[in-house]
């Protein structure tokens, strides 16, 4: 699908592109004839680990200036065979760093270095892929502890660092993403009493929420669906 909001002949960067809704993001940029440039990151196929600011520095370092989007797709729910708590007793300090790590430091040093790359006199756009259970007012069922704390880290970071980032882009959209439940290997085993998406199905839905998104919606949290989320 055409980002027809993004100027004619825009740059794009996907971080964390192999993993099944990174990949289907971009695919579908890559068949839009509009853009340019579409520079592809990832841990399997670049070596990235988002969570080493070296490797993410060297990463913006070697993409194009003047960047008009920039969606990461990363994240995980599963990291080192250990899954969601589901009590308190189950918490281990070890695995809910990683899980920060990787859901709130990493992009949030994509931040730190993409953000300056970003065009200054067009339209731009940085979209994270947050979750619904990382929203605090949506929270009616509990357990998952460390990885919905991770991913409300990284909303707080998204709404933080939207106002700076304003500062010297106006026109900039730095927003927070719910993909939907899709079917993806980090689903397999957690999503059974909701709705699969397929991945490019959310990622066309995606795209369409901030094609459609403007400056005045920056630092929000938004569903696939085009919906608010509440903090």
């Amino acid at each position: 699908m055409p980002l027809t909001s993004l100027p004619r002949g825009y740059r794009a960067v996907v971080v964390g592109a192999s993993g099944g809704i990174g990949a289907a993001v971009a695919d579908e940029l890559s068949s839009d004839s509009r853009c340019l440039e579409l520079a592809t990151l990832s841990r399997r196929d670049d070596a990235l680990d988002i969570t080493n600011e070296e490797c993410v520095a060297a990463a913006a370092a070697d993409t194009a200036d003047e960047l008009h989007l920039v969606f990461c797709a990363t994240g995980g729910l599963v990291i080192d065979g250990f899954g969601p708590e589901k009590s308190l007793k189950q918490i281990a300090p070890d695995v809910m760093m990683k899980q920060f790590a990787l859901n709130a430091i990493g992009p949030a040093l994509v931040l730190k270095h993409f953000a300056p790359k970003l065009a200054r006199s067009d339209r731009s756009i940085v979209a994270f892929l947050s979750a619904r259970v990382g929203s605090i007012g949506d929270n009616r069922l509990g357990g998952w502890i460390s990885y919905r704390a991770s991913k409300a880290a990284l909303n707080q970071i998204v709404r933080t660092a939207s106002f700076e980032v304003n500062r010297t882009h106006p026109r900039a959209v730095i927003v927070a993403l719910h993909p939907g439940t899709v079917a993806t290997k980090m689903t397999a085993d957690y999503s059974t009493r909701h709705r699969r998406l397929d991945p490019s199905e959310s990622a066309c839905a995606m795209l369409d929420v901030i094609d459609r998104l403007t400056p005045a919606d920056t630092g929000g949290f938004f569903a696939y669906d085009g919906l608010p989320i509440a903090w």
